[in-house]
């Protein structure tokens, strides 16, 4: 549930309808208020305050092939970040984390090689020029999903420029997806890392 310009009893009343007929449910750009109507319905769902977002997990199944690493070129890229994560946790994805990898201390993220190489999927967050991606992308053979985010000083755009800077990234395993949007990269990043995919 794509929670940002809904009220709570706009949101309470989708996630009844949801949680009835799945087990794992996720409302995005929330808010603690909402969270309250939530656990109203449903004491066990889960608040995660750095990606804003609510969580109900009632299926832990893994079902991915591999392990999807998240990492970010900076602390303030986590949030982002944390929203891919939690989305590809709650679709049955064992996920890494690796933060403030950034390449303004090159040695961060080649001292984190072999665990970007052990992944079956990247996904790399990053704000400013958004360089991060194609640098994961040089150091491993699997799917680079680039993640911009809205960080930085004026001329980044509100992460405008880190989206460019990944799609004209010169390393051909990445593809972007829009800025800020952790959700759609944990998604992808799941359906990559899937043994099988159910009937549509």
């Amino acid at each position: 549930i794509f929670g940002q310009g809904k009220t709570p009893e706009q949101i309470g009343g989708i996630f009844e309808k949801i949680v009835a007929r799945s087990p794992n449910v996720l409302i995005t750009r929330s808010t603690p208020e909402v969270f309250g109507q939530i656990r109203n319905i449903y004491t066990d769902a889960e608040w995660h305050d750095s990606a804003k977002m609510i969580r109900v997990i009632r299926d832990t199944t893994d079902l991915g092939l591999g392990e999807i690493a998240v990492c970010t070129a900076g602390t303030s890229d986590i949030p982002v970040a944390e929203e891919a994560a939690l989305t590809a946790e709650a679709m049955g994805n064992r996920v890494t984390r690796i933060w403030d990898a950034g390449v303004a201390g090159i040695h961060r993220i080649l001292g984190e090689r072999s665990r970007l190489q052990n992944s079956r999927v990247v996904i790399v967050a990053a704000g400013m020029e958004g360089a991060l991606p194609s640098v994961v992308g040089g150091l491993v053979a699997v799917p680079v999903i680039a993640l911009p985010t809205s960080i930085g000083y004026g001329a980044s755009f509100h992460g405008l420029a880190a989206l460019l800077g990944m799609l004209n990234s010169c390393a051909s395993n990445v593809t972007v997806v829009n800025i800020d949007n952790g959700f759609g990269a944990g998604f992808a990043a799941s359906l990559i890392n899937r043994r099988s995919m159910p009937p549509a």
